[in-house]
């Protein structure tokens, strides 16, 4: 059993975090449904193509978020306030010049972008007008992300989700009047989904100029430490936030060359359910990680236990709500998107089956990567995140296809997160030895201590 205090402030934290993943992962789903009814399929399909420059975005923005979320939540729990705002104030400098170069390298090579992307020459014009206008707005999918993670950090998850939730309806809201009311299309959709990361930024950034906060800008001097400190720790979470993107295009890829190009069209609706499910768990994973590092740098390593306990369990319990509705509800989600007649609508239901057999499985793979990288351990985090995101289920794409034809395609990502399962379980022995081990080595020196 859980202590209910534990559970409350576990709660707290992982609520807003989930609610705030679903939105985000919601609105990306609207903002496919209105190119479909829109535009068409076709174009939903170049959607589809482009999102991994989104993903990119976002994990950009992790691997800074996630492991200033991590230090800066070390040095909270230590009552070192002002080191943890200095680092704070450099962590957000660092990540919009970066992604301002990011920005102005994608503009400049965008042809080489679209034909890395998998664009067919149906889909090339789509494709290009979306990455352009989402690239010009780089620097706010990183920033907004980033402060969006560490406004929990700072205490106040709440503002987590007035943020999103805000974006949310400014991308809905925009969508409708761009692609529908406008008839600007596939760009139309781009512009609206970058507006809405303005406002979340703005947002977010007002909270932190504003009153006294445990996170707040202050002026610093550049500390390489604390940015190689955070690196290491980020890059575990940022590849879990880049492995849908990932997972996207070579699927995209696997797909052209399995099944054709039908079967974007029908990936494009599974990847907004997959999207749907890992936000989930990164939410889940993002609610459990300050509380950790927080107890951690306080000592305190049972209560990080219980934490991750808690956390496995309630991503147990919704993996297998996403898998139940999956396998019953296909219809309902195609037809949404396809139209009931539509060619593509049975064999899009049975990929879905299939593939939904990974959602049983990768709540455990991200929620005990995020633990590691929450007590500083990237050896374990980032092997872990690395193998389910993009090692594995490249192995996977390139030799399941050619046993089993269309459906090794789809079960492709249910044998990754088994295998990264298999490898999750030797690193959580490995670390609760090493835990064991190091307990008695301290009460042992405590004996000695008392003994003197």
């Amino acid at each position: 059993m859980f202590a209910p205090a534990l559970v409350k402030k576990f709660v707290r934290f992982a609520v807003p975090s989930v609610i705030s993943m679903w939105i985000f992962s919601l609105y990306t789903m609207v903002d496919g449904l209105f190119v479909a009814k829109g535009v068409g399929e076709l174009a939903l399909a170049s959607v589809n193509i482009a999102a991994p420059c989104t993903s990119a975005l976002f994990s950009l923005g992790m691997l800074f978020a996630a492991g200033a979320s991590t230090v800066t939540a070390i040095l909270l729990g230590q009552g070192k306030q002002e080191e943890a705002c200095c680092v704070f104030t450099q962590n957000i400098l660092t990540v919009t010049v970066v992604s301002v170069a990011v920005a102005i390298l994608t503009l400049l090579n965008l042809d080489r972008v679209v034909a890395f992307l998998g664009a067919t020459p149906s889909t090339w014009e789509y494709v290009r007008q979306y990455v352009a206008i989402i690239a010009c707005f780089s620097p706010f999918f990183t920033v907004s992300y980033n402060l969006e993670v560490l406004v929990k950090t700072g205490g106040a998850p709440h503002i987590s989700t007035i943020g999103v939730t805000s974006c949310a309806l400014t991308n809905v809201g925009l969508d409708a009047l761009f692609v529908l009311g406008f008839g600007w299309g596939v760009w139309g959709a781009a512009l609206a989904t970058g507006i809405a990361q303005v406002i979340s930024t703005l947002i977010f950034l007002i909270y932190f100029v504003g009153g006294k906060r445990h996170l707040a800008f202050r002026p610093f001097r550049w500390n390489g430490s604390a940015l190689r400190r955070i690196l290491p720790i980020g890059l575990a979470d940022a590849v879990t936030e880049l492995s849908a993107g990932a997972v996207t295009f070579l699927f995209n890829h696997a797909i052209l060359r399995h099944i054709g190009e039908g079967g974007l069209v029908s990936y494009t609706v599974i990847a907004y359910l997959n999207t749907l499910v890992l936000m989930t768990m990164t939410g889940i994973a993002q609610g459990m990680q300050p509380l950790v590092s927080y107890h951690f740098g306080k000592g305190e390593q049972q209560t990080c236990h219980r934490l991750f306990a808690l956390a496995l369990t309630t991503s147990g319990a919704l993996a297998l709500l996403s898998f139940f509705l999956c396998q019953v509800g296909g219809t309902q989600v195609f037809t949404l998107f396809l139209g009931a007649d539509s060619a593509l609508l049975a064999d899009s239901i049975q990929a879905l089956r299939i593939f939904s057999l990974s959602f049983l499985l990768l709540g455990f793979n991200v929620v005990s990567a995020a633990f590691f990288a929450a007590l500083e351990r990237p050896r374990f985090s980032f092997p872990l995140s690395t193998g389910r995101g993009l090692v594995v289920i490249a192995g996977c794409l390139m030799v399941l296809p050619v046993i089993w034809g269309q459906n090794g395609v789809w079960l492709a990502p249910a044998v990754s997160e088994g295998l990264c399962l298999l490898l999750a379980a030797v690193f959580l022995l490995v670390y609760f030895r090493e835990a064991c081990a190091e307990k008695e080595k301290s009460f042992s020196s405590l004996s000695q201590d008392l003994s003197i």
